[in-house]
């Protein structure tokens, strides 16, 4: 049974939250001398003098009309790495029994925050197909992990995870489950966010740096129970969404339209990759993809491959040495003429 409270770090449920100047005064007054800012303006531009919105509270109330969330479901951080990065450190006691769970392949930083924080690893690898099989739920659900993180879709695979295995495992795990949810808005499935009222354990991560087309921001999103979010809340830094990044959020939520071209263009280039890469002879197999890029197996050398797209000036991600990705590069899906760039150079590649 999902009790939160067992999971919280024992100092972190007793300790006293930082208290900033603006989570002590919120609203508009005349005079502000309560944060020592420099009230005389800022030596550029654009006025950043004042401090953010330590709770982001204009962006969350347009993001939870679009997620059809609550606001006090939302959680921003410093890209996506930041709420693993607090996850991890909300949970797990440094250098003791505390472990999370990982089924590789998948996203680094899972990892990172692991041993940056001293907390212990199990992992279970997916299936050949990079799938969750019932075996592995049952591992999944014996496990005594904090945290269980599952990406989905999947980086570096690319694939969604089986949407019932992800029910089974949230129903029967004790931890907090983590769905990694980066790449959603190229899947053509329902978001988890959906599901926030029935799972309290189910922590969703998204992000403004895929789809939205704003990795140079750092913006990252955790939707979870009120209770989650309050504690990420506890134990962030106060100011840690700038007020350039908080305005620059609002603009582009406010450009959904915009936001829908992108994702339905970067769709239509990654079926067009995905048509024309399996008849060249130096690929073995393109995987299902249900991101905006396409894990792909070259023959005989993934790596000869890289090397030689380098020489061409085309930067793509060696994942030969990643679990199950023998023989393997991901291609991110570019623009039109980047998409035409890559296969010219693929087909001109010296057998």
């Amino acid at each position: 049974m999902f009790e939160l409270e067992t999971l919280i770090r024992p100092n972190i449920r007793a300790m006293k939250p930082y208290s900033s100047a603006r989570d002590e005064f919120t609203g508009e007054a005349q005079v502000m001398l309560d944060a020592n800012e420099n009230s005389l303006g800022s030596a550029g531009p654009t006025q950043f003098n004042r401090y953010p919105d330590p709770l982001q509270r204009a962006v969350k109330a347009e993001l939870a009309e679009l997620k059809g969330v609550e606001p006090a479901q939302i959680f921003l951080g410093n890209g996506s790495d930041e709420a693993i990065d607090l996850l991890v450190r909300l949970t797990c006691t440094p250098g003791g029994a505390d472990s999370i769970l990982l089924l590789p392949p998948t996203y680094g930083m899972y990892e990172v925050a692991a041993n940056l924080n001293d907390v212990r690893l199990e992992r279970l690898p997916l299936t050949a197909d990079f799938q969750l099989s019932p075996d592995i739920v049952a591992g999944v659900l014996a496990s005594p992990a904090k945290l269980v993180f599952l990406c989905s879709p999947n980086n570096p695979t690319g694939n969604l995870l089986h949407a019932a295995a992800i029910a089974e495992i949230l129903r029967g795990f004790r931890g907090l489950v983590v769905v990694d949810e980066a790449y959603a808005d190229f899947a053509a499935t329902p978001s988890w966010t959906t599901r926030l009222a029935e799972f309290p354990n189910l922590v969703v991560l998204q992000t403004f740096s895929k789809a939205w087309g704003l990795a140079g921001l750092r913006l990252g999103m955790a939707f979870a129970a009120p209770e989650i979010i309050g504690y990420l809340n506890k134990i962030k830094p106060p100011y840690n969404i700038s007020e350039a990044t908080q305005q620059h959020a609002l603009a582009a939520l406010a450009a959904a339209p915009h936001f829908e071209e992108l994702r339905q263009q970067l769709l239509a280039g990654r079926t067009w990759l995905a048509e024309r890469l399996p008849a060249l002879p130096i690929v073995a197999e393109v995987f299902p993809s249900d991101a905006n890029f396409l894990l792909v197996r070259f023959r005989p050398d993934a790596t000869a491959v890289y090397d030689y797209l380098l020489r061409q000036g085309i930067v793509v991600r060696n994942r030969t040495t990643q679990p199950g990705c023998a023989g393997t590069l991901r291609l991110t899906v570019g623009s039109a003429a980047e998409n035409e760039t890559l296969l010219a150079a693929l087909r001109a590649f010296p057998a």
